[in-house]
Order: C-alpha cells, then sequence, then structure tokens
C-alpha cells in the first residue's frame, strides 16, 4: 500500500507544478532560477521525450495503460521483497500516470524545467518525466544489488 502512496503524492506533485504553470505562465515564456542553467519555462509537448511520435495520442493511450497494468502488477509480485523495487516501480507508476493525465485531458504533456548544460540546451521535462528516471535508475540499482546477493549466495 505504501508504494501506492508514494505513487499517489508523485502523481500529486507534477499535476500542482503544471496547473501553477498553465495558470500563472504563458507559453515560452520563462523565468531564470539560475542564470544560464536553471529556468522554468512554459513548454508543451504531444509527443513523447524530445517530442518523438509528437500527436500520436491514441499509441500513447495504450502504451501507457500496458505500462501501467505491468507496473502494478510488479508491485504486487516483487515490491513484498525489496523496499528499493517498491520505491522504484512507485516512482515510475507515478510519472505514467502524471503524463497520462495530461494526455488525456489537455492532449498534450505541459513540461517547464529547462536546464542548460554549458551551450546544450537539455529538452524541457517535468516531474513525471524526473519521477520515471529516478525510478528506473533505482530499479537498475536494486537488480544489481539483487543479482549480487544472489551471486554471493551460490558461492
Amino acid at each position: 500500500m505504501r508504494y501506492y502512496v508514494i505513487a499517489f503524492v508523485m502523481i500529486v506533485i507534477d499535476q500542482l507544478t503544471k496547473w501553477w504553470v498553465v495558470a500563472n505562465m504563458d507559453l515560452r515564456e520563462s523565468i531564470s532560477i539560475i542564470e544560464n542553467f536553471f529556468y522554468i519555462t512554459s513548454h508543451r509537448n504531444t509527443g513523447a521525450a524530445w517530442g518523438i511520435l509528437a500527436g500520436q495520442m491514441g499509441f500513447f493511450y495504450i502504451i501507457t495503460s500496458i505500462v501501467i497494468v505491468v507496473i502494478v502488477y510488479y508491485i504486487q509480485k516483487f515490491a513484498k521483497d525489496s523496499m528499493l523495487t517498491g520505491i522504484s516501480l512507485a516512482l515510475i507508476l507515478g510519472g505514467a500516470i502524471g503524463n497520462f493525465i495530461d494526455r488525456l485531458f489537455r492532449k498534450e504533456v505541459v513540461d517547464f524545467f529547462d536546464v542548460y548544460i554549458g551551450s546544450y540546451d537539455y529538452p524541457i521535462f517535468n516531474v513525471a518525466d524526473s519521477s520515471l528516471v529516478i525510478g528506473v535508475i533505482l530499479i537498475l540499482i536494486a537488480t544489481f544489488i539483487d543479482e549480487k546477493r544472489k551471486g554471493s549466495k551460490q558461492t
């Protein structure tokens, strides 16, 4: 149950931050937080990461629905054995649902974190995207730890 609470909290934070951006900023408006590094920039995306498959909402509805069902299944199956796996899956679930809500009700995803690394302008992202990425990184770490434990048990 606690993993669904984590997912729910991520969804709420994601949706509140997106609501704030839509309510308080014009499209493409940018607010400098750390000059030449970090900005809040009102942006919309009708595709996936980096605008891939722009406008393919039907595809995203189907894929995201499948991902949500699979993640819930994995939480039920594997989260009992590993808290790190449970937290990872919860973050992925929250991120997937956060962007799914945007696609369903707005027909686009609201992005706003705008980061520059030197002269490179990293693609603008949001809380749901961050939750997904952190969740995937933690899943990789949990998998590595689990494999290491299995290896040490066999020797």
